[in-house]
């Protein structure tokens, strides 16, 4: 049975999560924000369920669509807003953008430009769990696009093979890019490729945030007690396009439309509501919250500085 406090933490983080990601929307149509965003809106649910479970010293890597992911993590909003805007104040002092926020702090290790180029990057916080004796754990969030990827496969086999304490959590939204899964894969769950290399795989609604978090839970424990990764596949729903302006005219009306009623926001709510956990009152105080939240963070982020020409060499190696 989940504790009440911890499910009313995972609605506040997917409500928080929505919020941000359609203000970030809106203020990149108004071009305040330089370079691209890509939004995982209606996939909240998957960064919820396996970040509220994670200690605050735990490794993630997130996606290119990774806004929910680290905040899910628990990184600060104003400094998470900074980098977006590409401020001084930022994670990266401006320097990472919308794709490549990272919060040492935080485990946020961040993300790669190259799809499934974090795979085998988190081998190597995995492997250093081991090697100093830490229950820290690694969680890999990817799409299903990288599945494909020669880096999964060969990230899977070592990660077995040494019996690293990973987590590869596929948030599979159906779309690669551009292309339907349908197209470039013959198997209809992803999980089932962790059979080839003698680890557990499992295929979840990822629009139920209580079937994440069980199943993450488990995969979580079993890498904590040195019993070796996990493939988690997170079946999802993408409501908008790959990048924020994607008209997404290779993709049916239809299909959004239905993506769209796969709403997991709504749906955990129902439960909530209906299981006495919350009321009505207790929705607005959350959306009032969290809304005052997100204009602090803007607010923030546009009265920060514009980094300088001589932090350009700064950084670039450690």
């Amino acid at each position: 049975m989940v504790k009440r406090e911890t499910l009313l933490e995972m609605f506040y983080l997917m409500v928080k999560v929505r919020r941000v990601e359609e203000r970030l929307l809106d203020i990149f149509a108004q071009g305040r924000i330089p370079g691209f965003i890509h939004v995982g809106i209606g996939q909240e649910a998957v960064a919820a369920g396996v970040c509220s479970q994670l200690e605050p010293n735990d490794y993630i890597f997130t996606t290119h669509r990774g806004h929910g992911q680290a905040i899910a993590k628990g990184i600060d909003l104003k400094r998470f807003m900074a980098e977006i805007y590409g401020r001084r104040d930022g994670y990266c002092k401006g320097k990472s953008g919308s794709m490549h926020i990272a919060c040492k702090e935080m485990g946020v290790v961040g993300s790669n430009g190259i799809v499934g180029g974090g795979i085998p990057i988190s081998l190597g916080t995995a492997f250093a769990s081991v090697w100093k004796g830490e229950k820290r754990v690694t969680v890999c969030f990817f799409g299903d696009g990288a599945a494909n990827e020669g880096t999964f496969h060969e990230s899977l086999n070592l990660a077995s093979l040494w019996n690293l304490p990973v987590i590869f959590c596929c948030e599979n939204n159906g779309w690669a890019q551009f292309t339907p899964q349908k197209v470039y894969m013959k198997l209809e769950n992803i999980s089932a490729r962790a059979g080839s290399y003698g680890m557990v795989g499992v295929t979840v609604d990822g629009d139920d945030v209580l079937k994440v978090y069980e199943e993450a839970k488990r995969a979580i424990e079993r890498a904590r007690k040195g019993q070796g990764p996990t493939l988690l596949e997170c079946k999802t729903h993408r409501w908008f396009g790959h990048f924020a302006g994607d008209a997404q005219k290779y993709r049916p009306a239809k299909d959004i439309e239905e993506a769209r009623g796969f709403d997991p926001i709504v749906k955990f709510q129902r439960f909530l509501i209906e299981s006495k956990y919350i009321n009505p009152e207790y929705i607005k105080t959350v959306e009032a919250k969290i809304k005052s939240e997100i204009d602090e963070a803007v607010s923030f982020a546009e009265s920060s500085p514009v980094a300088g020409e001589e932090e350009l060499f700064n950084d670039v190696y450690v």
